[in-house]
């Protein structure tokens, strides 16, 4: 720690360490795959610095967005500050690269397990990939392993206030 704290945030120290489980589950799957019935939904804003997306995808979420990593993923990869992984949508491979920064809520239905984060800093996302038309992807899409991935409501798995 480089800089001078004059004050402890300890909610930003649990928001970090809450982070972190999201990251271990994640390179939990990098390195092995998911086990057993272990699923994650993981939304984040898609306006957020850093993301990477389509411009066919911003569009259709220019806010937030939920993807599911179950059985319909590939090239999971777990980096210190975001992770990457390819995804099918309308049977066009997608990469899509998220910062743990830009995730709101993380999920494992099957172990009873969900996160909520604030997110903060989100707005216009000059990272977002240059994709000049959805017809070109549409032209030559790559074909994921295992099919189209699905973007579901998580608003069951969100807490009430």
């Amino acid at each position: 720690m480089s800089e001078f704290v004059s004050e402890i945030n300890y909610d930003r120290l649990i928001e970090k360490s809450l982070k972190n489980v999201v990251a271990e589950a994640l390179k939990i799957a990098e390195a092995q795959g998911l086990p057993g019935e272990n699923h994650f939904y993981i939304t984040f804003k898609t306006n957020f610095p850093g993301v990477e997306i389509s411009r066919y995808l911003a569009s259709q979420y220019p806010e937030e967005m939920t993807i599911v990593l179950q059985h319909q993923f590939s090239n999971l990869t777990v980096m210190p500050d975001c992770f990457s992984v390819d995804l099918s949508f309308g049977g066009v491979l997608q990469t899509l690269v998220i910062p743990f920064e830009a995730i709101s809520y993380f999920a494992d239905p099957h172990a009873k397990f969900g996160l909520s984060f604030k997110v903060e800093n989100h707005g216009e996302n000059p990272a977002m990939q240059n994709d000049d038309s959805v017809e070109e992807e549409e032209e030559a899409p790559r074909q994921a392993a295992s099919g189209p991935a699905t973007v579901v409501s998580i608003d069951a798995f969100r807490k009430k206030n």
